[in-house]
């Protein structure tokens, strides 16, 4: 998840029945069995899919019924109306019988709705948009979906977690944010659980530049217009998907085969952001020897300058950077925090946003690591500062279970932090490291949840957790040190 300044932290179905044909008979013969040509086909009943994937956190998130394999994002904004137009493709594969299915999209219009190449019905509901095919979706069948859309995007407002989505700036826009943030730019499946590819499309006018997500595809200019190609192959959750269009001081390379590509905004003077984007590749590297192999197809990152984002986002394969970390000077710490996010929170995701600690917690380590590596303290030092000192509301709410409200709170990020240190003095370096590694790897383009991780670590420890694991992570007490079990 991000890293904040201010903190360390069912419808109507359709029925189709076969039919029977009976051939005459002696009322006085026994009856024949029916041949396989007269006997009945089984009766298919298509039903809505689900207006949510089932998140206890946020019901509403998602949708159910489907799972999709690629989004193809084509956009076109004008800064200076602040107008999108847009046509999105949804590869994707029934999951099961569909009359209707939803996709997640706030505000813009709707124009068309094509589902296999045929028109389709589609109604609004607030932020869900319910599709009727033609004809029924079959349970296990693959179908596209195109939708053409335009209007003047706006972010989703939440007064809990904070505004996401995206934003119209002085000199183009930004689409950020977490728990959700794509459905404000292109319809989409808005849920973690649903990781799917993207390649994208983004014109802008001539002179600015579009970042996103990936590898990118290079540019071609047209009438005044440039349009940037972006494309992200590894499964990538919804809400690390991006589009930050302005004017940058872009840098491009190679490192071991990948494509490095990074921007920063022209509105902060050259330095410090700078420096400490150039060291992307250099902290991965160590990161990999930590974690495993570095999990995607490009490196990078994007600095921005906005009143409203106050914090860096672990875009996939680009992370996202308030201008505000590099205001005292160089910080390769928080470059460690959404580098570490690659690995855990982007290649291993949630399956349910409760479990955020499986990405907080580890990007908080990563960073005790990283200071460990670059010899300014320990993540014993870490962890006993922070054993000592964090604030009495830590202890009281619990990093595996912290509820909505609490979803960004420091004790996600420290406590969750500390929880990893605790494991790693508990069954010791050798076998903490090679949990961490094996976790990466066994779940790579996939999600995750925290009973699946439990239960890796006593597999690989030989040890029974369950105590620690409550006291770290669902108790509302200060736990006893850590020791070695």
């Amino acid at each position: 998840m991000r890293v904040t300044r201010r903190r360390l932290r069912v419808g109507a179905g359709l029925l189709v029945t076969g039919a029977l044909v009976l051939s005459g008979c002696d009322s006085t013969a026994p009856e024949a069995a029916p041949s396989p040509s007269t006997s009945p086909t089984p009766a298919r009943a298509f039903a809505a899919g689900a207006a949510g994937a089932g998140d206890d956190y946020f019901p509403s998130y998602g949708n159910g019924g489907y799972d999709v394999g690629r989004y193809t994002v084509k956009v076109r904004y004008d800064p200076a109306k602040d107008r999108l137009t847009g046509t999105a493709t949804v590869q994707a594969t029934a999951t099961a019988d569909l009359s209707t299915f939803n996709l997640d999209l706030a505000g813009l219009t709707v124009e068309r709705v094509t589902v296999d190449g045929a028109p389709a019905t589609h109604t609004r509901d607030k932020n869900e948009l319910v599709v009727k095919p033609a004809a029924g979706l079959i349970n296990g069948n693959g179908f596209v979906a195109e939708i053409t859309y335009a209007g003047v995007p706006k972010p989703l407002k939440n007064e809990v977690l904070g505004d996401g989505g995206f934003l119209h700036t002085s000199d183009g826009a930004i689409a950020l944010g977490q728990p959700e943030s794509a459905s404000t730019w292109f319809p989409v499946n808005d849920h973690p659980s649903d990781k799917a590819s993207y390649d994208l499309e983004i014109t802008v006018p001539d002179g600015l530049t579009a970042v996103s997500n990936g590898v990118p595809g290079g540019k071609t200019s047209k009438d005044g217009w440039t349009t940037w190609k972006w494309s992200e192959k590894s499964p990538m959750a919804s809400y690390l998907s991006t589009l930050v269009i302005g004017k940058f001081r872009v840098t491009t390379g190679e490192h071991k085969g990948r494509p490095v590509y990074s921007a920063v905004t022209t509105k902060l003077a050259k330095g410090p952001a700078d420096t400490s984007i150039a060291q992307t590749v250099k902290v991965a590297d160590y990161l990999e020897s930590v974690f495993g192999p570095y999990p995607f197809d490009a490196y990078g990152g994007v600095v921005v300058s906005d009143s409203r984002i106050g914090y860096a986002l672990e875009t996939q394969s680009r992370p996202v950077y308030s201008g505000g970390f590099f205001r005292q000077g160089e910080n390769t710490g928080v470059v460690a925090h959404e580098l570490a996010h690659q690995w855990f929170g982007d290649s291993v995701a949630l399956a349910k946003w409760e479990d955020i600690w499986l990405n907080e917690g580890f990007a908080t380590y990563a960073e005790w690591l990283w200071a460990e590596h670059t010899k300014e303290s320990t993540a014993k030092e870490a962890f006993d500062i922070r054993y000592a000192r964090v604030p009495a509301a830590v202890w009281k709410t619990p990093p595996g279970k912290p509820g909505v409200k609490e979803l960004f709170s420091e004790s996600v990020y420290q406590r969750g932090g500390m929880t990893l240190h605790a494991l790693r003095v508990a069954v010791g370096d050798k076998a903490f490291f090679e949990i961490v590694k094996t976790w990466a790897a066994d779940k790579r383009n996939g999600v995750a949840t925290t009973p699946e991780f439990v239960a890796l670590a006593e597999r690989i420890s030989g040890k029974q957790l369950d105590a620690l694991f409550d006291a770290w992570l669902y108790g509302t007490k200060k736990p006893a040190p850590p020791k070695r079990l």
